[in-house]
């Protein structure tokens, strides 16, 4: 079962991700309400994927995304970018960054480990 850190700090939105993961996906999970919070838990727990909200207070899921590509223990964790905001148009924030994609919130919960799976090129049971 591979192990994914879900990183939103809305906690309606992290329950039902997390809900979707382990009930649908079969996965096991982690949680982080904040961006330091998701890089100690990541660095610590060595997760096989991260869910990073884009729009989170005191640290957005860029600078969070940044500083986990500084860190050695956790440069090599894939990141799946989770947004309730796309921009209009070519420039998107997230641009240029080394992420394994991007999926719009409202999500499927019963889609999202598909997704994920796609996204990251695992095999969904």
């Amino acid at each position: 079962m591979p192990t994914v850190l879900v990183v939103d700090d809305d906690d309606d939105v992290r329950m039902v991700t997390c809900l979707s993961l382990t009930r649908v996906g079969g996965w096991d999970v982690l949680e982080a309400s904040r961006g330091r919070e998701a890089i100690d838990v990541a660095r610590d727990a060595r997760p096989d994927a991260i869910l990073l909200d884009l729009m989170m207070p005191d640290m957005d899921g860029i600078t969070t995304f940044g500083l986990l590509q500084e860190d050695p223990a956790t440069r090599g964790i894939p990141v799946v970018l989770l947004t309730a905001k796309s921009h209009v148009g070519p420039n998107q924030p997230w641009d240029g960054l080394a992420v394994s994609g991007v999926l719009a919130k409202p999500f499927s919960p019963m889609e999202l480990p598909r997704d994920v799976a796609a996204l990251l090129g695992w095999e969904t049971r």
